[in-house]
């Protein structure tokens, strides 16, 4: 009797196991048909989903377009500049120039199709230059880059932007002289190749005037020696030899025109020998001789 209790017991302890240490039922799936699509706790999950991708994935807007314009500057302030812009644009134009800035002379720019933030960057890069700077002992020096130009920090660019002029520039004084010397170049060489003093002139003269130089150093031809003397600032006057050592060694002209003149003289001196010794008659294109002449006594 004891001993049937006791199996009782076991086998009711064996059925009573907890739950949690069974497996999880799988359940069967149930099929998806419009009527559970169209539940609202559905609706709202996917709007939620679909509102979470948004924030996470923004759509990216294309820039918005800048209007393009011709410009022909003739050269002067940063303030004449934007004055230019503006009226070739057809726009106002956001700029902002300090007052120590406002006297800047900057060089001519003729531009087509462009944009403005095109225009300000070729600007720029166009004004850098690096110069030797005094640190103010013992003639030590070191160098510096100065430019200028219009920035922004407005981004995506548009017609409605803000631009700031600025203007680099070292806070030593650059070691070069200011003092005015007159230097000698001898243009004998240049002349002989068949180029004019008006050529060299003008190249000098168009250089400086790219590079904003002002004022310009003097310049002189004295004819009787074929020198060009200039008077100036010595690293002003450095354009001249920039100018004579970029000359080609010929100019294709001069040696066209002096070609054309050496045919033009060899055929006068076959006009000569033929008036000087005319054929015999009935012997054409047969020249005689003087001295055959006076010993035939004729």
């Amino acid at each position: 009797m004891k001993k049937t209790i006791l199996l009782a017991a076991s086998l009711l302890a064996f059925n009573l196991t907890p739950v949690f240490g069974q497996p999880a039922p799988i359940l069967p799936s149930r099929p998806i048909t419009p009527e559970s699509v169209s539940q609202p706790a559905a609706d709202n999950y996917q709007q939620r989903l679909r509102e979470i991708i948004n924030a996470a994935n923004p759509s990216q807007q294309p820039p918005p377009a800048l209007t393009k314009f011709n410009l022909d500057f003739p050269g002067g302030t940063p303030k004449e500049l934007v004055a230019a812009i503006e009226k070739t644009m057809g726009k106002p134009l956001n700029a902002i120039i300090p007052t120590e800035d406002a006297d800047l002379q900057m060089p001519p720019l003729k531009m087509n199709d462009v944009v403005v933030p095109q225009l300000f960057a070729a600007l720029e890069a166009a004004s850098r230059r690096t110069v030797a700077v005094s640190t103010g002992f013992g003639g030590n020096y070191s160098t510096f880059t100065s430019d200028y130009g219009f920035k922004t920090a407005d981004s995506p660019l548009t017609d409605a932007s803000i631009w700031y002029f600025h203007s680099d520039k070292p806070s030593m004084p650059p070691i070069v002289s200011t003092e005015q010397v007159c230097q000698f170049y001898s243009l004998s060489q240049y002349l002989d190749r068949g180029f004019t003093v008006d050529d060299i002139t003008t190249a000098i003269q168009t250089g400086w005037k790219m590079a904003g130089v002002t004022p310009t150093p003097e310049l002189n031809y004295h004819k009787e020696t074929k020198l060009l003397i200039a008077y100036g600032e010595p690293n002003k006057l450095q354009t001249i030899q920039q100018v004579l050592q970029t000359l080609p060694s010929v100019n294709q002209d001069f040696w066209r025109q002096a070609n054309n003149r050496i045919i033009e003289l060899q055929m006068q001196v076959d006009q000569l020998k033929k008036q000087l010794n005319p054929p015999p008659p009935g012997v054409p294109g047969l020249h005689t001789l003087p001295e055959a002449q006076e010993k035939s006594g004729k």
